[in-house]
């Protein structure tokens, strides 16, 4: 049975008790502010390197999306100077339930890396068990992370419409996002044809937790039929990865189309729903 893609607070700290502290990377992020650096400044777990979502775990906005994927040099240059080697154990965190940290696990894996591990419930969590926070810059020798094959799989623009015919495409964001009622990031309003919505908040729980594997596999088998593909969008190729965390915790492997509601409608010859 392979390892769980999460780890508790407990367990992380463990590991620093124990002298096995693996690289730890704090990837706070908000749709209202972006890359929170000042949030890290004022208090991360310790040994923790700061992860800038916006300028190390994506590419320039335009045509592929708001967070198009990041070039394999901007992403190895990231985790090296984070620490990061081939040998590293990895946790990544956020502020709590995973939803910025969940596209570093997922980028990890994309570029080979897959002894990697998400802080479940994040900082909140770490905060909530009583263990101690840092104030101080960590400084780390730099790491040799270098990229892989892949560990995960992406779903191509162009085979998007066909996919979601036959198989089945999960839209993670909001339900009246889904429905085009409200779109507060993306300047059109709607969904990829075809697709089924499945919010990210359906997988963790008020503590923002991930449920049950059990739990979770109980609520995506009445979603994916059996012989069915599965790929994952949202607004911008981010949350979409707490999805596919959620699934594999469910033992459901998915693509990640990456490029999502924000590249979707950047060509407007592709249909909308």
């Amino acid at each position: 049975m392979s390892p769980s893609p999460l780890i508790s607070a407990a367990e992380l700290h463990d590991l620093f008790e124990m002298g096995r502290a693996p690289a730890v990377l704090d990837i706070r992020f908000t749709l209202q502010i972006g890359s929170d650096r000042a949030g890290y400044e004022a208090g991360h777990i310790p040994h923790a390197q700061f992860v800038d979502l916006d300028a190390d775990l994506a590419g320039p906005p335009g045509q592929r999306g708001r967070h198009p994927l990041p070039d394999e040099e901007t992403f190895v240059a990231a985790m090296r100077s984070a620490g990061v080697s081939d040998d590293s154990s990895v946790v990544v965190y956020d502020g709590g339930p995973a939803t910025a940290a969940a596209r570093g696990w997922w980028l990890l894996r994309y570029y080979g890396h897959g002894d990697v591990r998400v802080l479940d419930g994040g900082l909140a969590h770490w905060v909530a068990a009583g263990f101690p926070i840092g104030t101080e810059p960590s400084i780390v020798a730099a790491g040799s992370f270098t990229a892989r094959p892949s560990l995960a799989r992406v779903l191509d623009v162009d085979d998007v419409l066909d996919f979601a015919r036959d198989n089945v495409l999960l839209d993670a964001r909001a339900p009246e996002r889904f429905r085009g009622e409200v779109e507060p990031v993306d300047p059109v309003a709607g969904h990829i044809p075809g697709a089924v919505n499945r919010p990210t908040t359906e997988n963790v729980d008020s503590d923002g937790r991930f449920l049950d594997p059990e739990v979770l596999d109980g609520t995506f088998g009445g979603l994916v039929p059996a012989g069915k593909d599965v790929a994952v969008y949202c607004g911008s190729g981010v949350t979409a990865a707490h999805q596919i965390l959620a699934l594999e915790l469910a033992g459901i492997d998915a693509a990640l189309y990456p490029g999502s509601w924000s590249g979707w409608i950047t060509d407007p010859t592709r249909p909308r729903a």
